[in-house]
């Protein structure tokens, strides 16, 4: 009866609370909540490959990609990521064991997804989580020979655009670095960039061939940063105030 009678308020207030959620499903919502936040880190508008988005997915902590769907984000539907990422949650203070779980969920990358977009509950596949290898090195960009290279104008003298132009045809630069030449007001200004992954500082150098000198630099940090400007050729000719 005594046993009875101290069990009462318990059973009271589960009563009162309605159905309460099992710690299974609480860390069930935990890997959720890890897979969610795997696909608001890879969100993007740029175009990546599959490849590209596997090995960023593989490099967030916690996250195992077990498979990939699509070829690229901006191809029909974009890319589907398989990812498995775990979950904890305590029993409770009746009985204070922790709780760790492991599920699977399909996360979709594309220009039409959503930000914060629900991850699709799937079932885990058979094998081993998938490996990427490291991404190619960007070339080095050409600083010395550039600024070796460039023409030196007088002053009171002319800047001639092709000349500049057939100095950088003559550098045999690789195909990955991207040149832009623009003449503007007597001066001709320069920029050559690789392509950045939108996170990171980009990489770029900017030249000025102007009449009595000629310059070349690489923009501060702060202003490689994606959609900072600090890699334009309009930036090379009218150079934007250094950062505080």
């Amino acid at each position: 009866m005594r046993r009875l009678l101290l069990l009462a308020p318990l059973l009271l207030f589960t009563a009162g609370c309605g159905v309460v959620q099992s710690s299974e499903d609480e860390a069930t919502d935990a890997a959720r909540e890890a897979a969610r936040t795997a696909g608001q880190r890879l969100y993007s508008q740029r175009p990546r490959t599959a490849e590209e988005v596997g090995r960023a997915a593989s490099g967030i902590d916690g996250v195992e990609v077990l498979r990939l769907t699509g070829t690229a984000t901006h191809d029909g539907d974009g890319i589907d990521v398989l990812v498995r990422t775990s979950g904890s949650a305590y029993n409770g203070w009746l009985d204070p064991q922790r709780v760790t779980v492991r599920r699977c969920f399909a996360v979709r990358v594309s220009p039409k997804s959503d930000w914060g977009e629900d991850p699709r509950d799937v079932d885990c596949p058979d094998g081993r989580p998938l490996t990427f290898a490291p991404p190619p090195e960007p070339p080095r960009l050409p600083y010395e020979e550039l600024r070796a290279k460039l023409p030196r104008v007088p002053e009171g003298g002319r800047v001639d655009e092709a000349d500049v132009r057939r100095t950088l045809a003559a550098l045999d630069l690789d195909p990955v670095i991207r040149t832009e030449v623009k003449a503007e007001s007597g001066r001709v200004g320069v920029l050559l960039s690789v392509r950045g992954n939108g996170f990171d500082p980009q990489d770029c150098l900017l030249a000025r061939v102007s009449p009595g000198a000629t310059e070349v630099w690489v923009p501060p940090h702060m202003q490689r940063m994606p959609g900072e400007g600090g890699c334009t050729v309009g930036n090379a000719l009218e150079p934007a105030p250094p950062p505080h």
